[in-house]
């Protein structure tokens, strides 16, 4: 193992090197442009045997690394905001026809008004789509979930496709310290590429032909229920890549000192971090406050979240996307774990850096006091209002 300072792009560069790719398809687009560049170099100085294909389109880089998949390569490509709405139809396409393959989705605002900096709408946006969908805290976890995404993504278990998110500039382009494993070790760990059919094969088969009604729910039922079984892969997976680097991110969550708390702040990606900096502070100040870090957000954790909410008092969610005319994307997943628990948890949503508005630890920390002052005064009813953090 080495430890290089790598930007969070250049960590997702890294891990497809390391899980050797067939099929790289580039399209350029800010800020996700430096992981297919750094690729092309890799290429280039042949240190991955992968062909790097240059489309004219994000729709087009999809649907490329899409037909590699079906004849069996292991494909990769990356794109951010529009150009991941600009592909949206070939998300179904993949996803509906069950074949693995991975994509990284560095967030950033959909306009308009044009933005550049980060937010979760664009990620959030394809929840429904049939993908497995992690979101990172830092570049660390960045390596290490792209390379776990090939694994759980071709178990037979699953055989579905994963996309890795993560916040655009705030980690695509801060460096900081990864780890990087053998090539050696991500090679017994990574086992031959597997994928329910082959479409280059010498048997006779179509794919996407008009069929009856019956078998088209029957098909969309059974990707809910590969979704299910991935929880049980997503969490042995992790297992196993602690055993053989030391690094666990507990599968599909990560409790941070909720184990006894009282309260609790749930959110994803890179902003994580400070609320680990901010609990950490409110401990000291006699807060019994912990943090659930959502790694997955499909499949969602439930089972996990509602250990987690069973003995708290409150639980406050932070979200950097909104559904517009209901609530933020993570505090309505929330929600509809709270019915049925045997004790009456209070529940509100932040909405907050949406278009990349600073969310700075005296934000976090102000909202989370507000928060347990409300529900130990007894002067906060109604678990769907939202605060609103913007400037």
């Amino acid at each position: 193992m080495v430890t290089k300072v790598l930007t969070g792009n250049y960590a997702v560069a890294e891990a497809v090197r390391l899980s050797n790719v067939d099929l790289i398809t580039a399209y350029p687009i800010t800020p996700q442009t430096t992981i297919v560049e750094r690729l092309s170099e890799f290429v280039d100085m042949k240190l991955i045997k992968a062909r790097l294909m240059r489309v004219e389109s994000e729709f087009a880089a999809l649907a490329a690394a899409y037909g590699a998949a079906l004849c069996g390569a292991r494909a990769f490509t990356a794109t951010s905001s529009h150009g991941l709405l600009f592909a949206h139809e070939m998300l179904w396409w993949v996803a509906g026809s069950r074949v693995p393959m991975v994509l990284a989705v560095v967030t950033r605002t959909v306009g308009p008004p044009w933005n550049i900096w980060s937010e979760h709408t664009d990620f959030m946006g394809q929840r429904d789509c049939g993908w497995l969908m992690a979101l990172a805290e830092n570049n660390q976890e960045i390596l290490d979930t792209t390379i776990q995404l090939y694994r759980i993504t071709e178990d037979e278990e699953v055989y579905l496709p994963g996309m890795l998110g993560f916040d655009g500039f705030l980690l695509s382009h801060t460096s900081e310290p990864v780890d990087i494993p053998d090539e050696d070790v991500i090679k017994s760990f990574l086992k031959p590429r597997s994928q329910p059919y082959n479409m280059c094969s010498d048997n006779i088969l179509t794919m996407g032909n008009l069929s009856n009604a019956e078998d088209v729910a029957t098909m969309r039922y059974d990707i809910h229920k590969s979704m299910e079984n991935a929880k049980e892969v997503i969490k042995e997976v992790d297992r196993e890549y602690e055993k053989l680097t030391g690094r666990s991110y507990g599968g599909l969550t990560e409790c941070y000192r909720c184990d006894d708390s009282k309260y609790l702040i749930v959110a994803m990606g890179g902003w994580v971090g400070t609320m680990k900096d901010v609990c950490d502070e409110l401990r000291s100040n006699g807060y019994d406050v912990g943090v659930l870090k959502v790694r997955f957000f499909r499949p969602f954790p439930e089972e996990d979240l509602t250990k987690a909410m069973s003995s708290v008092k409150g639980v406050l969610v932070f979200d950097k996307s909104v559904s517009l005319g209901s609530l933020g994307h993570i505090h309505s997943e929330v929600l509809a774990r709270t019915y049925g628990l045997s004790n009456k948890v209070v529940v509100r949503g932040v909405i907050a850096g949406l278009a990349g508005v600073d969310v700075n630890p005296n934000d976090i920390r102000g909202i989370i006091l507000k928060f347990i002052g409300d529900v130990e005064e007894g002067g906060y009813i109604g678990n769907t209002s939202e605060w609103f953090l913007g400037r």
